[in-house]
């Protein structure tokens, strides 16, 4: 019996050793996500984290809920000057310029070995890589991408004469439309607006919809100039805040970000504007019959694209660099990107996954999701510039005292881009 035990013994060593050893090399990689992005989704996040590494065993992914896009950037940012930034993130695809004049990201030209990573670099909608690559290098891999898209409440349509099948199709129907939507008591005080926009949050974001809608980009491709003063983009906040003023069918001064899905639940809004990432949201809460559907043109249709993409740290070592590139291609895979769109309603990052029988099924059902992505031949890329978070916040101090009126479009947007060329001017 002895003699039997010993070789029973030494096997056990043996395997405890190996465990160990297994478990030493193993790879841990910090994984830092914004939370603030429309809806409960942390879960969602853990089980995928959880699927990941069951594939690959040798790699845990530590997923750290960062806050809001804004948090999640000043912690990278921090983190990074402290010698210990997280191995990946995702954060805004705007912050790109940002990432790369910090020396925090590395380029994933530098992770691809084979020719089936150089196809997935590849395989994206083009639209969402306008703000993932620059100087011919690809720093940024999309996640969870959105367009802005119009959500409209039939019953009050119904109610109001209107065709509840057809929304507003052009700047001036959103106003005709509005008109027949807005609701007052007896005493003269709107319970129910035609039109909500936005202007909280993303101020610029939500804006640029109408710029582009108006024929005009906001910035260069290389991130050194903006037109915030052009002609053509005076002219588009002027309509925005016309909507309010002028044709009364929206509300007045600042209209937060975050309670514009609650008011259209509530039937406070008849039509919002938002992100596409707040569709499954909407689906879950609202009581009623709505609509999706692209927003309305002015001199054309037009949006910008929007959300976060996948940045891998610059201060890692070759072995976490091959394990975040794993974990980075594995979540963007047709199937991930498929179950991540169904999940959140976040537009699929990739034709492929669209081509998937979760997602055929999916939209089958429901045809809703189709909006945001036939609306990306009209988009653009999202505001991002070196310095981005200085310069689209004088354009949101702009575009904020437009719209309570404490001055015309006109001067808060030549401030603007005052205040623009005055921090760009060194990258010139």
């Amino acid at each position: 019996m002895r003699t039997l035990l010993k070789p029973l013994v030494r096997l056990a060593a043996g395997l405890g050793a190996a465990a160990a050893v297994t478990a030493a090399s193993a790879v841990e990689l910090s994984f830092y996500y914004p939370v603030a992005v429309g809806g409960p989704v942390t879960k969602i996040i853990d089980g995928m984290a959880a699927a990941f590494e069951k594939d690959h065993p040798g790699i845990k992914i530590k997923p750290v809920y960062s806050g809001s896009y804004q948090d999640t950037i000043t912690k990278v940012l921090t983190a990074t000057k402290a010698g210990e930034a997280p191995h990946v993130s995702v954060i805004l695809s705007t912050d790109m310029y940002t990432l790369i004049d910090e020396d925090a990201i590395v380029p994933f030209d530098e992770m691809v070995k084979t020719d089936a990573d150089r196809a997935w670099i590849g395989s994206f909608y083009p639209g969402f890589m306008k703000n993932s690559q620059t100087g011919g290098k690809t720093w940024g891999i999309p996640f969870q991408r959105s367009t802005i898209v119009m959500y409209w409440n039939k019953d009050l349509f119904r109610e109001a004469g209107l065709d509840p099948q057809r929304p507003p199709q052009t700047w001036a129907e959103l106003v005709e439309m509005g008109r027949k939507l807005t609701k007052r008591d007896a005493a003269g005080n709107v319970t129910t607006w035609g039109v909500q926009v936005p202007s909280s949050g993303f101020p610029y974001w939500l804006f640029q919809a109408f710029t582009t809608q108006n024929g005009v980009e906001l910035m260069n491709p290389e991130g050194t100039q903006t037109r915030f003063d052009h002609p053509a983009v005076i002219e588009a906040l002027q309509y925005w805040a016309d909507l309010s003023r002028k044709h009364q069918v929206h509300p007045p001064g600042v209209v937060e970000w975050g309670t514009t899905p609650r008011d259209f639940f509530e039937r406070k809004a008849a039509i919002i504007w938002t992100t596409t990432g707040n569709l499954t949201n909407i689906r879950n809460n609202a009581k009623f019959d709505f609509g999706v559907a692209m927003l309305p043109q002015g001199k054309q249709r037009g949006t910008p694209t929007g959300g976060g993409n996948f940045y891998v740290a610059k201060r890692t070592t070759p072995a976490e660099r091959e394990a975040a590139m794993k974990f980075v291609r594995w979540m963007t895979t047709p199937e991930r990107a498929a179950e991540w769109a169904i999940a959140t309603g976040y537009v699929a990052v990739s034709p492929a996954a669209w081509e998937t029988p979760a997602m055929k099924t999916y939209v089958a059902e429901f045809p809703a999701p189709l909006v945001a992505r036939d609306q990306l031949r009209y988009a653009v890329a999202e505001l991002s510039t070196h310095e981005n978070q200085r310069v689209t916040k004088a354009l949101n101090d702009g575009l904020q005292a437009a719209l309570t009126g404490a001055k015309t479009p006109e001067q808060a947007l030549r401030d603007a881009q005052r205040e623009a060329d005055r921090i760009l001017r060194a990258y010139r």
